[in-house]
């Protein structure tokens, strides 16, 4: 193991290994689950099932005290990631021990859509564990595989950046500033056949209606209509209690997905607001949190006008009941 493997950690080390192809991935995370197994440090890997079996099989008996999980349950929607590293590192607060994990989010084949949440996710990791007991987090990038502008982007949403071998400091990293900051990239125009709405306290049920209605013609199944009319319904009641009373609603079926977005005149300035739940805010501010457990993929735009939130239903059988997501990393570890 190289001496400068194991740089001290006294922070929430954000990190991204840039391999290319999977030897150069085995090169960069096998010593690093084994530095953490040499140290008695917890250690999660939320990888591909494909390169869990690959680290299994490099590792052998260092696998006793590694937790995996799949990054197609865990990450499918990329608004879950960090309340499942939340709970890992809570398993382990204040035992004294420093914490390894290794998550990579991004892989070639995630939609657009996917691709910007999962991006955004990683700066916010940094705004999400910037305070508490440190830890290390790696996250593969394949840059055999991504486009250089994804690579780019990592550069600037992580602190620090290794090949393996070397570590520095990013000279691109945004800043916690800027990884907090209100999130303004556009959202890509509806498909055709838009309905829309405009709606107050007084129409909630209407817009709860069309939902319905709209979800029925696509093919969902009951629990999946039940599941958006749900969440659609959470972030329009926000929009009247927060956002000035009223909002805009449409849906639209496009590229394999029922899309509902919801509009109004106020400001989301909690960047965490979608994937942090803490007691007392279980029965307040829920909404956007509960839209996340429910829908397939969440969109949050904080506008020059006003917020927009977009939900994504996939026209497809989802891998497990969206109540399972409540779970995180628990059922895991």
């Amino acid at each position: 193991m190289s001496a400068n493997f194991t740089p001290p950690v006294n922070e929430f080390r954000h990190e991204a290994l840039l391999y290319a192809g999977m030897a150069d991935f085995l090169a960069g995370t096998v010593p690093f689950v084994r530095g953490g197994v040499e140290a008695g440090e917890p250690v999660l890997v939320v990888e591909s099932a494909a390169k869990i079996a690959r680290l299994r099989a490099e590792l052998g008996s260092d696998t006793g005290s590694v937790v995996f999980a799949d990054m197609a349950d865990v990450g499918a929607n990329p608004a879950r990631i960090i309340p499942a590293w939340r709970d890992f590192v809570n398993q382990h607060a204040g035992d004294g021990r420093r914490l390894r994990g290794i998550g990579e989010p991004i892989w070639n084949g995630r939609s657009p859509l996917e691709l910007i949440e999962c991006q955004r996710h990683e700066s916010l990791l940094n705004t999400a564990f910037a305070t508490g007991d440190p830890w290390w987090l790696l996250c593969p990038y394949d840059t055999a595989a991504m486009d250089p502008a994804v690579i780019d982007e990592a550069r600037r949403s992580h602190p620090y950046v290794t090949d393996g071998t070397t570590f520095r400091r990013s000279n691109d990293y945004r800043g916690l500033d800027a990884c907090s900051a209100p999130f303004d990239v556009p959202l890509p125009a509806p498909g055709v056949e838009v309905r829309e709405l405009a709606f107050d306290v007084g129409h909630l049920g209407e817009v709860r209606g069309l939902v319905g209605r709209y979800a029925e013609e696509a093919g969902l199944p009951s629990l999946r209509i039940a599941n958006l009319v749900v969440a659609v319904n959470e972030v329009a009641t926000n929009s009247v209690v927060h956002g000035g009373g009223k909002g805009w609603f449409r849906i639209w079926r496009d590229a394999g997905a029922l899309s509902c977005e919801v509009r109004d005149s106020g400001r989301i300035d909690k960047p965490l607001v979608d994937r942090e739940l803490s007691a007392a805010e279980a029965y307040g501010s829920r909404g956007l949190w509960l839209a996340n457990q429910l829908c397939d993929l969440v969109q949050i735009r904080s506008l020059p006008e006003g917020s927009a939130v977009r939900l994504h239903t996939w026209l497809k059988p989802a891998p497990a009941p969206a109540a399972a997501h409540h779970r995180g990393i628990d059922s895991i570890l």
